[in-house]
């Protein structure tokens, strides 16, 4: 028998950013909410991101403003809470070795009313701090209104408010399961206008490896690169193009840097503690998951990330690698966010992206907003699932 909860809990899968984000705006809107994760809080993809909060990668315009809105939510956050050492807005830097992507960047950003600046080598001492400027082309782009965030430390500050407000927190659950039934054997206190499927089947709640059931009104499923196989098990095929990824840090140490600098060789960014957040793509056949799971790391790649940020940064400090965290980047099947209520199973809300930092306050806000209204918000409509065309698979 499922465990006893208040009818219209609310249950969500996944104890990273998006998952922590969207109960605590749950609970903020009066909802009961139950929180299950696989091992930690915080221990899957949130615990490895660069975490760059930018909206200029060229994105479509429905994709750009909701990016965007992600920012303004990291700027109100560090607003209400000026001195965090974990969220900055000081800037990002990015160059490339063809000066043209460089350029067709800029323009295509300044389009959009994004904030970049193309400078002279000469020019950016005086605009970015830390970085060598013997490393740079002749001209790069720079974007003042970007940032970063720490997100195992902004994960901690959302699991201290989900816990005062009384959300109840499941830890080392195991993989979980959705459980479904037909209309009439819900739950009480469905969320409005999740009326089942042609068959009647909608989610009930969600089962634990241990076997554990617990019933919900609604279900949001957060589980970074493992979304489309929790789906998968309760019928909903949604593709997945999730890839290795692997974050390095350093141990501290004195290197001047404010901003993000993305460049041909690593993506660099300030980290808490005097330290830096280091990635790159280039190494990413060096990084291997094996059949058990686990993930294999060529020893030598740390130490040439770090290697590189010696090289990159101004005085050219000593980067020594402190510890490095592969694993599975999640990004749905065609590179948009997957937001919103499954059409293939009422009652069940997706939460899947690659943008999760970006995303990681507006996404929760905005799906916890359909779940205690009712109500589709039109900033979701282009990353509902039902954009891949699949249905029910019974």
């Amino acid at each position: 028998m499922p465990n006893t909860l208040p009818p219209d809990t609310v249950a969500v899968l996944g104890g990273g950013v998006l998952g922590l984000s969207t109960a605590v705006q749950l609970l903020r809107g009066g909802a009961d909410v139950l929180l299950v994760t696989e091992a930690e809080v915080g221990s899957g993809a949130s615990g490895r991101s660069l975490s760059w909060l930018n909206a200029g990668g060229g994105y479509g315009e429905d994709y750009y403003l909701l990016r965007m809105a992600g920012i303004d939510r990291y700027r109100t956050l560090l607003a209400r809470n000026p001195g965090l050492d974990w969220l900055a807005f000081d800037g990002g830097l990015y160059w490339d070795d063809d000066p043209f992507t460089v350029v067709e960047r800029h323009n295509s950003q300044t389009r959009q009313g994004y904030d970049a600046r193309m400078l002279e080598r000469e020019e950016v001492p005086g605009a970015v701090a830390g970085v060598e400027p013997g490393v740079l082309p002749h001209r790069v782009l720079v974007n003042p209104g970007e940032g970063w965030v720490s997100l195992p430390h902004l994960v901690r500050h959302l699991a201290e408010e989900f816990t005062l407000r009384g959300g109840i927190l499941i830890e080392h659950a195991g993989r979980c399961t959705l459980t479904r039934g037909t209309v009439p054997d819900a739950v009480p206190g469905a969320v409005p206008g999740a009326e089942g499927t042609d068959d009647g089947i909608r989610v009930r709640g969600l089962r634990t490896a241990g076997g554990e059931e617990y019933a919900a009104g609604a279900v949001v499923v957060a589980c970074g690169a493992g979304t489309s196989a929790v789906l998968a098990e309760a019928g909903v095929q949604l593709p997945d193009a999730s890839d290795p990824a692997m974050l390095v840090i350093s141990e501290p140490v004195e290197h001047g840097l404010r901003a993000v600098l993305n460049t041909p060789r690593i993506s660099l960014r300030p980290h808490p503690g005097g330290r830096l957040a280091m990635d790159s793509t280039w190494y990413l056949d060096r990084v291997e998951r094996r059949a058990d799971g686990s993930w294999s790391v060529d020893p030598k790649l740390p130490a040439e990330l770090a290697a590189e940020a010696t090289r990159v940064l101004a005085g050219h400090p000593e980067v020594v690698p402190q510890s490095w965290h592969p694993g599975l980047k999640p990004v749905p099947g065609d590179g948009e966010p997957v937001l919103g209520e499954l059409a293939a199973l009422p009652g069940c809300w997706a939460v899947f992206t690659h943008s999760g930092a970006t995303l990681g306050l507006i996404a929760g806000e905005l799906v916890a907003d359909e779940i205690l209204t009712g109500r589709r918000h039109p900033l979701l409509a282009p990353f509902r699932a039902e954009r891949f065309g699949f249905g029910w698979d019974s």
